[in-house]
């Protein structure tokens, strides 16, 4: 039996563990987090996917997944930590990838398997990962293995993607490959492709990067709809009958920890040539600020102002139907809110854990509010009792950002890309 030790129990490590462990290996995954430790070890989790927590429940019941917060000696270590967090000119640290791998030094063994999951810029693996680990006095390629193998995980499909998608498997070394391609067959059923350490960063970047920019550009010609008096989704819709087009969906922003975040990193490693990728991500960086103008106009029509009102934001989750808030737009647009003095009620059927309240009734939201805006397109958010809550307001206001509704009547409704 192979013992695997995962690192960082978030979204990516913890089912990773789970199907490492649902494949008969022993499988110990470290946390820093207590109460991740705790409530993995109880076959709990707080990831809300559709049948996750009986995979869960099956690895710990049967022994061979548990959690703790030390550091063990294992065959094989996955990295799964959080991805360094680097917008615009800041520095990229990758201070919990190279903790993780000081913390795996005093336990790395002649024959080891180590692998990175996390996202990272270009050149991380074969560079300071590399280093790091090579402090103990083994060296990588020789006695033992290092590989990058990405994470493609959409939330909210969790458990057919972790088994179903294609994986990337980039090693420092034809052998670090093919040792990480043969852990991984164990569960996954997609191909599994061979490539060296730093292009397999890349194209975990670049991937991110094609969303990023394919979405900046459906926001800014939903924005420029709105100057022309026309409705984005009809125009794309229509455009997508094109045999060779398909545009995405504009909304108020993009989030998750993904497609926000990691185009940042090949800003960042060519500065000079990345205009249109950094373009793009100020473009979706922009919208909250759009999203706050329709707001601002709504409001005047009914005679009053952003300042000192009560405004309620459905949804604060990154997309539909999940609990993750991670980089979403709302919590941009709350900042923005709270800055101009408005009292913010956030309404998510999704989200336990925020900063502020969270309350899980429409009904009991809107109560006295002058302006509703719909952020995350949740599946309870798809038929609210528009007559209904427009009793209950102060004032009638209704931004949809997600354009779920074509119409609201009794109310100043505003939707993104409709003039």
């Amino acid at each position: 039996m192979t013992r695997i030790c995962v690192i960082g129990l978030g979204y990516i490590g913890l089912p990773t563990a789970v199907m490492f462990a649902n494949s008969g290996n022993e499988v110990v995954g470290v946390d820093v987090e207590p109460d991740v430790v705790k409530l993995t070890n109880e076959g709990k989790t707080n990831i809300k996917e559709k049948n996750f927590s009986e995979l869960l429940e099956k690895a710990v019941s049967s022994g061979n997944l548990r959690a703790q917060s030390q550091m063990c000696s294992a065959d094989v270590f996955i990295i799964c930590v959080p991805t360094p967090f680097c917008k615009s000119d800041e520095p990229v640290t990758l201070e919990h990838v190279k903790s993780a791998a000081e913390s795996i030094i005093p336990h790395l063994k002649p024959g080891n398997l180590i692998i990175l999951e996390s996202t990272v810029p270009p050149g991380t693996t074969s560079g300071p990962l590399k280093e790091v680990l090579e402090r103990g006095g083994l060296k990588a390629g020789l006695d033992f293995e290092l590989a990058y193998c990405p994470e493609r995980l959409l939330p909210g499909n969790l458990v057919y993607e972790i088994v179903h998608n294609d994986r990337i498997v980039g090693g420092v070394g034809q052998t670090s490959s093919d040792k990480a391609k043969s852990l991984y067959a164990q569960f996954v059923k997609g191909e599994i492709i061979l490539t060296d350490a730093t292009t397999a960063e890349f194209v975990k970047v670049a991937e991110n990067t094609y969303g990023a920019v394919n979405v900046a550009l459906v926001n800014e010609l939903a924005v420029i709809c709105e100057r022309l008096g026309i409705n984005v989704r009809e125009a794309l819709e229509l455009a997508n009958r094109h045999p060779r087009v398909r545009y995405m969906d504009p909304g108020p922003g993009v989030g998750g920890h993904c497609v926000p975040v990691d185009p940042w990193f090949i800003v960042r490693a060519s500065p000079d040539e990345a205009d249109l990728i950094k373009t793009a991500l100020q473009k979706n960086e922009s919208m909250p600020d759009h999203v706050l103008s329709l707001l601002a106009g709504a409001l005047e029509e009914v005679g009053t102002s952003l300042q000192n009102a009560k405004i309620v934001v459905l949804g604060i989750a990154y997309k539909k139907n999940v609990n993750d808030i991670r980089e979403s737009p709302a919590l941009a647009l709350i900042e923005k809110l709270e800055e101009r003095g408005v009292d913010v009620i956030v309404c998510d059927p999704m989200v336990d854990d925020f900063r502020l309240p969270v309350e899980k009734d429409v009904m009991l939201a809107v109560e006295g509010a002058d302006a509703m805006v719909l952020i995350t397109d949740h599946d309870e958010f798809r038929n609210l009792g528009l007559v209904g809550i427009r009793e209950k307001m102060r004032n009638p206001v209704f931004v949809d950002t997600r354009n779920v509704y074509q119409n609201a009547d009794g109310f100043i409704f505003r939707q993104l890309g409709v003039g």
